[in-house]
């Protein structure tokens, strides 16, 4: 692990820890004071914030399938098998006029789609690397971290609270399984889930406004993510800042195994 590396987990660990104690104590007097259930933009990162990750995961999906053979044009089999299994989750989705759903499934698509058509002459193993990141963190965060956490920690959802607040439980304690699922946040791990595009950015200098900006994009938007869903009563900060604070661990973690001695070469 390199120097910038060790710098980075320094502040990840740091920040979690300071901020799991901070929201340990204040979690509920903070969702008291800014919960605010018909925030329009609460409810369009409710409605949105997940779509775009589902869209990078499912492009990443069908590189991974796609990179299996060394045929350009038969690597775009694994764009069209993704294409296939949206298509499908799409139709229960209109069927039943899931809003969200459509959302999401419809960005598989529109991301699947445009990318085939983009790279149709390009080989796809030269995205290997970087899809099999955005896999491991999908699978490793948003799939068995947060996922598993929600079943067995069991917290009631600030929204969900009784009038004087008595269900109400800190972060570190668990409840068994409840049905509540408030700790940690599936949105907030989707939200950050373009974190691995700080990879392709990190040999740009950093007097280079793309650099700035792609920070600022993919920083911000699992920011407004993670905070839309405290404002809605959807979760406490503490729900976002576990899942916020484990994707950016998992992505460093995998960015030192796949690229950090392979500066020259990637």
């Amino acid at each position: 692990m390199n120097n910038f590396s060790k710098l980075m987990l320094s502040f990840i660990l740091i920040s979690w820890g300071v901020l799991s104690i901070i929201f340990g104590i204040y979690d509920l007097e903070i969702s008291i004071a800014i919960v605010n259930e018909n925030s329009v933009w609460g409810q369009f990162g409710r409605d949105f914030g997940e779509s775009p990750g589902w869209g990078l995961i499912f492009t990443a999906l069908a590189i991974t399938i796609g990179s299996i053979t060394t045929d350009i044009k038969k690597q775009k089999i694994g764009g069209v098998i993704m294409l296939v299994i949206a298509f499908i989750m799409l139709i229960p989705a209109v069927m039943d006029a899931d809003f969200k759903e459509i959302l999401d499934t419809s960005a598989e698509i529109i991301s699947v789609s445009a990318f085939t058509l983009l790279t149709f002459n390009k080989d796809w193993r030269q995205y290997r690397k970087f899809a099999g990141v955005v896999v491991l963190l999908a699978l490793i965060n948003v799939l068995l971290f947060v996922q598993s956490i929600k079943i067995l920690w069991g917290r009631v959802r600030f929204r969900d609270l009784n009038p004087d607040f008595s269900n109400y439980t800190p972060w570190y304690v668990p409840n068994g399984i409840t049905g509540n699922r408030s700790f940690p946040s599936g949105h907030a791990s989707m939200g950050f889930m373009f974190l691995p595009f700080l990879i392709l950015l990190r040999n740009k200098s950093w007097k280079d406004p793309w650099k700035i900006i792609g920070i600022v994009v993919i920083i911000g938007w699992g920011v407004f993510v993670a905070a839309s869903r405290v404002v809605l009563g959807a979760h406490y900060c503490s729900d976002v800042l576990f899942s916020s604070e484990m994707a950016a661990l998992i992505t460093l973690l995998l960015y030192n195994k796949f690229y950090s001695n392979k500066v020259k070469r990637d």
